[in-house]
Order: C-alpha cells, then structure tokens, then sequence
C-alpha cells in the first residue's frame, strides 16, 4: 500500500504529504489468513495494527470463564493498542476471522514518530486516544448486556449496607 492510499483511514486523515512521509518508514503491511491468531491475551504487546480489508475479532479471556468477544474490527478500524499504551502484554487477543490485511506500527515506532515529529505523534495520539475511548464506551455497553442476560428484568439487586444507607 502507498502512502496516498493511508490518507483514506480516519486515523491519518488530514494528515499532509509531509507528514505522511514521516510516517511511512514505520509502518509495513501484514496479511492474515481466515482464522489466524494474530495475537494472543498476555502475549507481548508489539504492535499497533489499523485493519484495511477483512474483519478481526478481540476476545477477552477472564480467569474464571470463557472467553468474551469484546469487539469486531472492520476496515478502518485500529487494534492492538496496548503497544501504544506502553504496556507490556496484550491485554486481550485478535483473531482474524475473514482472510484480512492490516497496517502493522511497532509501538516502540510511535514513540520514534512521536519524538522526532511531534506535531505528526501529536495528531495519531489524539486520533487513537478517540478510538480507545469509543472503544471503550462499546464495550462497556456490550459487558453490561452480558451481564444482565437472562436476570429476571423486575428483579431488584440486593443492595449492601453502606454508610449512606445507615443515615
């Protein structure tokens, strides 16, 4: 893929041809055959991937349960941020689940962009931290819906006693 073609993701839009350029070096093109793990819960976090074609799937693996499809990634679509949040390991895994091709960023690369460009770091840092925010609200939704199905909708949760309820 050529840069002119990565001004079309939301991510890099209004991006210039300047700082298109900056970016370019660091970022590369991955494939994924129909069902490849692309990464693993705890895995390493390496990279930061922006989806193009196909569809991935992110599950959460709770200690105690099954695992959870927490998203689904369509084109456009950024994964695999615990790299740019600098943590260690990946907090939950993506599976592709159509035949898919993705922008792959080592997080190590953004803090290179980020550095030596900061007006460009500046721009992807505030566009990812939308993504992640957005991301976040989903899921909260689709947890919550997990949670509440097959409760008796009439029923009340019992409540503890808490200091407000001893005034």
């Amino acid at each position: 893929m050529y840069r002119q073609d990565y001004a079309q993701l939301s991510i890099f839009a209004d991006l210039d041809g300047n700082q298109l350029n900056q970016l370019s070096p660091f970022i590369q093109e991955c494939q994924f055959p129909k069902d490849y793990e692309i990464f693993e819960q705890g895995q390493p976090a390496e990279m930061l991937f922006i989806l193009l074609t196909g569809e991935v799937v992110i599950r959460f693996k709770p200690y105690d349960g099954p695992p959870l499809t927490v998203a689904r990634i369509e084109p456009g679509g950024v994964f695999g941020w615990s790299s740019a949040l600098g943590r260690d390991v990946y907090s939950s895994g993506a599976t592709a689940v159509q035949e898919s091709t993705a922008l792959c960023i080592r997080g190590s690369n953004l803090q290179v962009v980020c550095t030596q460009y900061p007006e460009t770091g500046n721009i992807l840092l505030e566009r990812l931290a939308s993504v992640i925010a957005e991301r976040l609200r989903s899921t909260h939704t689709q947890v919550l819906g997990m949670l509440t199905q097959g409760m008796d909708a009439d029923a009340e949760c019992p409540r503890r006693n808490s200091s407000n309820d001893r005034k």
